[in-house]
């Protein structure tokens, strides 16, 4: 059971109430910080005696409206005045561990599903005790008065308290061990529309992103880097670029040649500047063909069993019929609309690092191993994030930043160009999967074979998680098929390429979303069966996967005529605990080889949700940023290198490329679920199976291609 404690706290110049939820066990805390155990602190609030209430988020805000809606969680048990909530980002600490995780840091649509129950309690168990505080003055019991918009109430009377005069008092009670948690019938915020608390900083600029970030004294650095995965520098002439008006000097560390200069505009021009010779190595071979031919004789090879229901061969071998299809995903960026940057200052005390990152301990750590201080030494400043993606969970451009500090000795901001970020990403994996199926002489499934070829993700961040070859994001997406099928094999064969590959928005889903409801269509067609009724008849015994299924197939008019020209799809995908089922309505030029998305219909149930403008937000981005990867994305490599460079050859979807999309959010007393990601993995398959049904010919590969139209 989570230990609460109530800790006072300066703040304003009076004593602040400070409410934490935290697992028990000792921890010697930064003096800024109260001790307590290095687990799982999942939220602050600060009551000050001016009645300001700040709440401290512990996740980076990406544009996912996490900031909003932590704070409708602790407001609506702690019946807070929405317009008086303060908000600030949380240090890099132990006690802001997000439980799910073992460390700090926001991804795998988990921001609320960690915070909820914490967020909650605390919030009631604060407001419990600032009611007995004022009933304890009022000489009346408290169950007597009730709180209201940030103030303790009498019933009776109509006297009011507001809860700075009570915070001292209250934080001398003990903590309530169940505290009471309001009928969802009585909330006044979760599940109701709610504006975002950072929309005003936004739109008027004031809010802070990190390559915003200006210090005293601060320098800027570029960073030349191989342009082939791996490379080394072996020689560099930098006279010309020591010649440019404000370059400060030029210095090689681990990922380059870096040049400091006053201006970022100096230090980019001291880098064109630069001759440098590189050590390519090995990775000077690869290319996209090349890793082709690998999957290929690598999907040859049996893999480590990922899931195993009945015989799948056997099966496969008395089936009526055999279905068999071969599927290819490229790599692909994250493409965040923010450039990597990072500002570190290193000081022999200490070092400051404020960054637009998603893991404050991966952070914090790697500041720490650079500059040999101790973790709690280096404080992490996280500004807002211009789009993550899992991009920003990576280290590489915190790791410049405090390389070049440590050197200089001054404040640097490291700040990459576009074609930084393209071609030196870690992306997403590049997967080849061969799926064999067997019906009956129904023209239903009895059997599913599947062998996924990919490089791990896991195996670098987590080493120890990859067991006997399997490394289980690479798998997700088609382990958890919950359709009817009794034999059922997945296998993976781990495969490196060379590559550099990350987390990317809903990561193994991506790609095997798509993988899986395009081949159900191909299954459903085999059969003679309609794409809608087949699914809903093996989905019988997944009620929430049938529930979405039907709600987007009833918004979007499944079965009714469309305009002449025009087809439909469907999907549905589970992920992160949440369920989305996604409609496409679509039309193909075979002549031209374009093809135009008119409407997404998406139907999600990610149990209780908290905003759903939120939500409904976050499946709109999803879908967007899910049609870019399906009709335009893709990575190329060509001797070691990425030919991709900026958004011209890198295309994003344009804004009157943009169906019309509609989000029906399924009312659900289930325990949340994520939504960041989930809206991504099924609009990839939806357009692909309305393409199938223009065309009559599946689409098995991405992205999507003229030639494939025909």
């Amino acid at each position: 059971m989570l230990r609460r404690e109530f800790l006072k706290k300066s703040a304003g110049g009076g004593t602040a109430l400070v409410i934490g939820f935290y697992l028990p066990g000792k921890f010697e805390a930064p003096a800024a910080l109260p001790p307590v155990e290095p687990a799982a602190v999942n939220a602050w609030v600060r009551i000050a005696p001016d009645d300001a209430v700040t709440l401290v988020i512990d996740k980076s805000e990406m544009g996912q409206g996490v900031v909003t809606s932590l704070a409708m969680l602790l407001a609506e048990e702690l019946e807070l005045d929405w317009k008086k909530i303060k908000f600030e980002f949380a240090p890099a600490a132990p006690q802001y561990f997000n439980p799910l995780f073992g460390l700090q840091g926001t991804g795998g649509s988990t921001s609320v599903r960690s915070s909820w129950g914490p967020l909650t309690k605390a919030g009631a168990a604060a407001r419990e005790m600032l009611i007995a505080t004022a009933a304890k003055q009022w000489y009346v019991e408290p169950s007597a008065c009730h709180a209201e918009n940030g103030a303790v109430v009498h019933h009776a009377t109509s006297k009011r308290l507001g809860y700075g005069v009570l915070a001292v008092e209250a934080s001398k009670l003990p903590v309530p061990a169940n505290p009471a948690l309001k009928d969802q019938k009585d909330y006044k915020y979760i599940g109701k529309p709610t504006k975002r608390l950072d929309t005003p900083a936004k739109v008027t600029g004031k809010a802070s992103f990190g390559i915003d970030v200006r210090l005293p004294n601060m320098q800027h650095a570029v960073v030349a880097r191989c342009p082939v995965f791996g490379g080394k520098v072996r020689s560099v002439d930098d006279s010309k670029a020591k010649g440019i008006r404000g370059v400060k000097q030029v210095l090689q560390i681990s990922t380059g040649v870096a040049v400091v200069a006053d201006n970022t505009w100096s230090a980019m021009e001291g880098r064109r500047a630069l001759e440098i010779a590189w050590e390519e190595g090995s990775n000077a071979a690869i290319s996209s063909d090349a890793i082709r031919k690998l999957y290929l004789a690598a999907a040859e090879r049996p893999g480590a069993i990922a899931r195993k229901d009945g015989d799948a061969d056997a099966a496969l071998a008395g089936a009526a019929r055999r279905v068999e299809a071969a599927y290819e995903v490229p790599f692909l960026a994250h493409a965040t609309m923010e450039p990597m940057n990072c500002v570190a200052d290193v000081r022999t005390d200490g070092c400051d690092i404020y960054a637009p990152t998603q893991f404050q301990t991966f952070t914090q750590n790697t500041s720490a191993k650079i500059t040999g201080l101790k973790p709690e030494q280096v404080r992490v400043y996280t500004t807002y994030v211009g789009g993550g993606f899992g991009r920003r969970a990576e280290q590489d451009f915190i790791a410049e930043a405090v390389e070049i500090s440590k050197a200089r000795g001054a404040p640097v901001l490291v700040t990459w160009s576009r074609e930084d970020d393209m071609r030196h990403d870690f992306y997403r994996p590049a997967a080849y999967t061969t799926i064999t199926a067997g019906l009956d002489a129904d023209g239903w499934p009895v059997a599913w074979k599947s062998r996924v070829v990919s490089p791990s993700i896991m195996s670098r961040f987590f080493p120890g998680s990859v067991k006997n070859g399997l490394d289980n994001s690479s798998v997700e997406g088609i382990v958890e098929m919950k359709y009817g099928i009794p034999n059922f094999l997945c296998e993976y064969v781990l495969t490196e390429t060379g590559v550099p590959v990350g987390f990317w928005r809903s990561v193994g889903n991506s790609q095997n979303g798509y993988i899986v409801e395009s081949f159900v269509d191909d299954l459903a067609k085999a059969g003679g069966k309609d794409p809608f009724e087949f699914r809903r008849k093996l989905l019988a015994n997944a009620p929430r996967h049938r529930g979405v299924l039907e709600l987007a197939a009833e918004k979007a008019g499944w079965g009714k005529p469309l305009p002449a020209g025009r087809t439909r799809g469907i999907a549905v995908v589970e992920s992160f605990g949440t369920f989305v089922a996604e409609v496409a309505e679509v039309s193909v030029s075979r002549s031209s080889g374009k093809v135009r998305v008119h409407r997404v219909v998406c139907a999600v149930d990610c149990g209780r949700h908290v905003n759903p403008d939120t939500v409904a937000a976050q499946m709109e981005g999803s879908i967007v940023y899910g049609l870019s990867a399906a009709l335009k994305g893709q990575i190329t490599i060509n001797k070691g290198r990425v030919e991709q460079s900026n958004f011209h050859d890198y295309e994003l979807l344009r804004v009157n490329e943009m169906p019309r999309v509609e989000v029906h959010i399924m009312p659900s007393n289930e325990a949340p679920g994520g939504a960041g990601e989930p809206g991504t993995p099924p609009i990839a398959p939806a357009v692909c199976n309305a393409i199938f049904a223009a065309t009559g010919k599946p689409i098995r590969r991405l992205p999507i291609r003229a030639e494939d139209l025909a």
